[in-house]
């Protein structure tokens, strides 16, 4: 299995529409950027959200999650309060080839803010737009900023094909359309 470069990560795109917008080079001007990056591709947050609230002081259980807990919110920033988090989306629509998994990692520009994201890996034939779980671990409130850069995609092709696949087994967050909680 080997980190797939900057080539390979536009020829998939182009010939098997693997991500969708596609931005063949890194944009910066004025923005945290997004794009194709040396070996890995910049996703950008879309400007939907979901945003931790303990209003109803729920109990955050994994196996029933209280959709209370969320409040929507639509906008080009999303402030997320002190010690809390938030779900967004990404922009790119993802069908990862058979052969391939991912792993996505914060952006360093969030990251030396204390604004941590953590996104699961891609799967072999997982395909959708990908929920993000942005952290705030500082004491003050942070800014998101829609339609910019949040984390970077990097690429492992495997020598030879999974023999079940994310699709194959019918994964619960397939073809996902807007932000997922969790779920059974």
């Amino acid at each position: 299995m080997g980190l797939k470069s900057d080539n390979w990560i536009i020829k998939m795109a182009r010939e098997h529409r693997m991500i969708e917008p596609f931005e063949e080079t890194q944009v910066r001007d004025g923005t945290i950027s997004y794009g194709v990056s040396s070996y890995g591709y910049d996703i950008r947050v879309a400007d939907e959200f979901k945003i931790f609230t303990n209003v109803h002081s729920a109990i955050v259980d994994p196996k029933s999650f209280n959709p209370a807990s969320m409040v929507d919110f639509k906008g080009d920033i999303c402030i997320i309060p002190p010690n809390s988090f938030a779900l967004a989306r990404t922009v790119e629509y993802f069908r990862i080839p058979r052969s391939v998994l991912t792993i996505c990692l914060g952006k360093s520009t969030y990251a030396r803010c204390g604004i941590i994201v953590n996104v699961t890996p891609f799967e072999p034939e997982w395909e959708g737009f990908v929920t993000l779980e942005i952290s705030n671990t500082t004491p003050l409130p942070a800014k998101i900023y829609a339609n910019e850069g949040i984390s970077q995609v990097l690429f492992f092709e495997a020598d030879q094909e999974c023999s079940i696949s994310y699709a194959d087994r019918k994964g619960k967050y397939q073809n996902q359309q807007r932000i997922e909680l969790p779920r059974l």
